[in-house]
């Protein structure tokens, strides 16, 4: 929430009415360091605001369909925070959200410009077959206390990050895995998944081989490999909003790269783009970019890896 908030006041389409907290203190004093007019002790105090047009919803991984589905069902849109839930089954209940009402989860690499013209390229063919993606995100984070560390609400490297290369293989061959096969190590205190790798069969000879991990040396990268070059998005999740980013692309150079070229791209806030997206929606200028069945969608991806670990075999998705 930190980077999100004043990242959606930059969109010139959006305006930060109000923040809501269980602890009054700690909302009117987050709403007058950001500037923010309104605060609440409640989430249901804001969603009863007849000012409000759209709730984001940045609430541990438990509270995200709950606290979704509440701000709908008092006439709310929500950009809700990923993972949308901590089940398929549970995301799910989200195709119970009222008619009229936009639900978006926040995969805000998808708006981020290094993304999209990565995309662009395999298009092209420039590439050739695009036949397999290498994904790899890690950071290390042992504190107890932290949301993420606490298994029972669904924290955990799998939900909180597995999820971005899950959406990596899902933007870029642009169709959904058939089956995925896991191999997942628990921190023996947490009971998390602390260090995670998967295999993603797309079909039709394509495959998304990542690892992720919540007690690695921080790093990450995307590399996409077809059958007349290779590409590689250097800063792929967490791109920062003040500096340029860049791309590398390869088709045939010799061993040494030589003939590798890269492509910089404008420095870009990606969780701005993100709302400001979300909020042409909900202003009915433009279609909503994806929505309940898109998350769903990729929690069954999840859902396999999980079940995969049990099984020790290949999982239909």
């Amino acid at each position: 929430m930190a980077k999100v908030t004043p990242a959606i006041q930059k969109a010139d389409n959006c305006e930060v009415a109000a923040i809501a907290s269980r602890d009054l203190g700690k909302a009117r004093e987050a709403a007058d360091k950001l500037g923010i007019a309104k605060a609440y002790g409640s989430y249901e105090e804001l969603f009863a605001d007849p000012d409000i047009d759209a709730i984001y919803n940045p609430l541990p991984n438990h509270l995200h369909v709950p606290m979704t589905l509440a701000a709908t069902r008092a006439g709310k849109h929500v950009l809700c925070e990923k993972p949308i839930a901590i089940t398929a089954r549970e995301a799910e209940e989200l195709r119970q959200v009222p008619e009229g009402r936009l639900v978006m989860e926040a995969f805000m690499i998808r708006f981020h410009p290094q993304w999209q013209r990565a995309r662009e390229i395999i298009r092209s063919g420039e590439l050739g077959d695009v036949r397999a993606i290498t994904a790899t995100f890690s950071y290390f984070n042992n504190d107890a206390g932290n949301v993420r560390n606490q298994a029972d609400i669904g924290g955990g490297g799998i939900l909180d990050i597995g999820c971005y290369p899950v959406t990596t293989g899902r933007f870029l061959f642009e169709s959904e895995p058939q089956r995925v096969v896991s191999l997942v190590e628990h921190d023996p205190v947490f009971g998390t998944d602390r260090l995670a790798s998967a295999i993603m069969d797309f079909d039709q000879g394509r495959r998304l081989t990542f690892t992720c991990s919540t007690q690695l040396v921080p790093h990450q990268r995307v590399l996409v490999q077809g059958t007349r070059g290779k590409l590689e998005i250097l800063i792929p999740y967490n791109a920062p909003a003040d500096e340029r980013t860049a791309i590398t692309i390869d088709t045939g150079a010799p061993i040494d790269g030589s003939l590798a070229r890269r492509e910089i791209l404008p420095a870009c806030d990606q969780y701005t783009e993100q709302a400001r997206a979300f909020a042409a929606a909900v202003l009915g200028e433009t279609p909503l970019p994806y929505g309940v069945e898109d998350a769903i969608a990729s929690m069954k991806v999840l859902d396999a890896i999980f079940r995969s670990e049990k099984s020790e075999r290949w999982e239909a998705v």
